[in-house]
């Protein structure tokens, strides 16, 4: 089992951010509002330009010496020994829980176990790294948050996600009915059970709209898109967000 470097006693002075291509394709303003976040609270942060995807794509789909080649290029953008935040908990789970074995009987493999202990999903880092303390500056709104598999199951970072929205005070959190099902998305499954995926989201959507929440967030952009494309698609009326930039718009101040 992988441990996890702690960095709490003293808050580091800089972290590598991982984009994810998700956020660099889809959602550029969730990385930047992830960015702000960690910046605010006077850490330095450094984003590699030449990263690229994680890795998980191949991977899950049986193509492992594709996956190493890609991953072998963010161990080594990725070497010094400071936290690795990621906003997904899919990307964040690949790095962390699979590259180890992905790389067990490869040369890398004391640079791919020693990078797992470095990293973290972005709410893990705010809550119980940072330990940062949101004032909510926004009008009352009621959301209800989507945690997607690999967040709530590989990475155990539920409650820090909903920890975060909970410290605002404008915000009424409501979850919906069966929270822990997935939306269907699924990376590469979306692609191949194209049906399935849909039903599955049709269903979480019908979920979602039932907690009369205005407003969806989430942690991850798959997710995300999912959702919110599906809903679109039927006109439902429910704005999404990713749940940095949602928090960046809820405390920025405002001259």
């Amino acid at each position: 089992m992988n441990t996890t470097k702690t960095f709490k006693a003293n808050k580091p002075k800089k972290i590598y951010f991982f984009g994810t291509c998700l956020i660099d394709l889809f959602y550029p303003e969730a990385g930047i509002s992830a960015i702000e976040l960690i910046e605010r609270e006077g850490v330095d942060v450094i984003f590699p330009q030449q990263q690229t995807c994680c890795g998980q794509a191949p991977f899950n789909s049986g193509y492992s010496q594709e996956a190493i080649d890609v991953a072998a290029m963010q161990i080594e953008l990725l070497s010094e020994p400071i936290p690795v935040v990621v906003p997904s908990g899919s990307c964040a789970s690949m790095m962390k829980h699979h590259y180890p074995a992905l790389f067990s009987n490869h040369p890398m493999c004391e640079k791919a176990v020693e990078l797992s202990t470095r990293v973290y999903e972005l709410t893990e880092f705010l809550s119980r790294v940072l330990n940062v303390v949101l004032v909510d500056r926004g009008k009352p709104v009621k959301v209800t948050m989507h945690t997607s598999c690999s967040a709530r199951r590989e990475m155990g970072v539920t409650e820090d996600g909903l920890s975060l929205l909970k410290q605002l005070s404008q915000v009424d959190v409501c979850e919906p009915e069966r929270a822990s099902e997935c939306c269907g998305f699924g990376g590469t499954f979306a692609i191949k059970q194209p049906e399935i995926s849909a039903a599955m989201a049709e269903d979480k959507c019908q979920a979602i709209i039932q907690t009369g929440a205005s407003q969806l967030v989430s942690g991850d952009c798959g997710c995300l898109m999912n959702l919110s494309g599906m809903m679109e698609k039927n006109n439902q009326g429910i704005r999404s967000a990713h749940l940095a930039e949602f928090l960046l718009k809820r405390t920025q101040t405002t001259d």
